[in-house]
């Protein structure tokens, strides 16, 4: 029987990073993983779907490149080669993580994992004996009744990264970042999108502003949307709303959410999706640099990304959660000369603040999922708009918008 410190089951974000921070302060551990590491995230979420995102924003900008002075004559796409480059990336990095991991002196099991009790674990024919079990089983597709998974007509969204040869007209369920995502995606490839949200605005996480703009450019871009609807049955691939109007797309996607996946709970850690509190790779990554480290983190000042064109992204309060004795700024990239060279003009910056501090910031813009991180040094490290106000900020960037809003403070 081999004996560690440390069995961590499950090789995702939470798993393969709490395995090498444990590791590098000196605990024997071992991780097991029952088919690739990197989970979700790396093999069937945030990686694969950014190369197909960055390879249908490339093909988009070739479409519309005589607005930029460039003839492109003949623009077409490979979607297996598009396919391809994906299987590459994220080959590329989990070979990178496998050495990480190795290096760190963790050591990796492949397999399914049982636990046996509160120190045992069985995978395969061995068994192994800890001193403590983390799980980080990660998280599945969530299921709507009626619309379950076929994997043909009814897609998860493990399931279209399996596709060979795109629709020409596809129905998404659901509008968080999955729905909006892939609805990004595919409009970019010219498949006719339908987005179908029960709630009243898209995003119904982000705040009501940022809802609100992205509604305007999807009726931009041609992506057509139902709100406060949902689906009433699907009848020989004929899809019946709510409301009583009817589709007929090629598939379907359900993007309504993951579900925890993991044992029954005897005192085991949870962490990461499977502790079914926040669904994000860096949230599971401060997780485990908690447990292995015990620096801490704020679970309120957890940063969300949308990608696309614009990203999204905010962190913080949102103006429907705030009373009058809060007051929001917001400056339109409108306002920024990078924007304009770029043509990247449609979004803007906003921040809720209270007695000279900063509460929440919400970003529709290029770049967005970096510029976050400005404020949220400052909101973490209880930085007042003044003193934030001493920084340089370059110029032209985009960057220089959160100095322009600030000085309206």
């Amino acid at each position: 029987m081999k004996e560690f410190e440390y069995g961590i089951i499950g090789g995702g974000p939470a798993g393969y990073s709490s395995a090498m921070y444990l590791a590098k302060q000196g605990h024997s551990v071992v991780l097991f993983e029952k088919d690739k590491l990197g989970g979700t995230c790396l093999n069937r979420g945030c990686i694969p779907t950014k190369s197909f995102l960055h390879s249908s924003e490339i093909y988009s900008e070739l479409v519309n490149a005589q607005e930029y002075g460039i003839t492109a004559e003949n623009i077409k796409f490979d979607f297996s080669k598009v396919i391809e480059k994906k299987d590459k990336t994220v080959e590329k990095i989990r070979r990178a993580l496998e050495l990480a991991v190795k290096n760190s002196g963790a050591i990796t099991v492949y397999g399914e994992a049982k636990i046996i009790d509160s120190n045992l674990i069985q995978c395969g024919d061995e068994t192994y004996k800890t001193e403590k079990i983390l799980v980080a089983t990660g998280a599945k597709p969530r299921e709507i009744k009626g619309l379950e998974f076929d994997g043909e007509f009814i897609l998860s969204s493990d399931d279209i990264l399996s596709l060979k040869e795109l629709p020409k007209s596809i129905l998404i369920v659901g509008s968080g970042a999955i729905g909006i995502e892939w609805a990004r995606i595919l409009s970019n490839f010219g498949v006719e999108v339908v987005v179908v949200e029960m709630a009243e605005h898209l995003i119904p996480i982000a705040d009501i502003e940022v809802s609100k703009r992205i509604e305007r450019i999807f009726k931009q871009k041609k992506i057509k949307y139902y709100l406060n609807e949902s689906i009433d049955k699907v009848e020989n691939k004929t899809v019946i709303l709510k409301s009583g109007d009817s589709l007929t797309p090629d598939c379907i996607l359900v993007a309504a959410g993951r579900i925890p996946v993991c044992p029954e709970n005897n005192g085991y850690e949870i962490i990461g999706d499977a502790c079914g509190e926040i669904q994000l790779a860096h949230y599971a990554i401060q997780q485990a640099k908690y447990i292995a480290t015990g620096i801490p983190y704020n679970k309120a000042l957890i940063p969300s990304i949308i990608y696309g064109t614009p990203e999204i992204a905010w962190v913080g309060l949102r103006e429907q959660d705030c009373d009058t004795t809060f007051t929001s700024k917001i400056l339109p990239v409108t306002a920024l000369g990078k924007a304009w060279c770029d043509d990247a003009i449609d979004g803007f910056i906003k921040l809720i603040v209270k007695d000279n501090k900063i509460y929440g910031a919400h970003i529709v813009s290029k770049e967005a999922s970096s510029l976050i991180h400005i404020v949220l040094t400052a909101m973490q490290n209880n930085i007042n708009a003044d003193k934030l106000k001493e920084q340089c900020f370059a110029h032209p960037t985009y960057a220089e918008g959160i100095f322009d809003l600030l000085m309206q403070m």
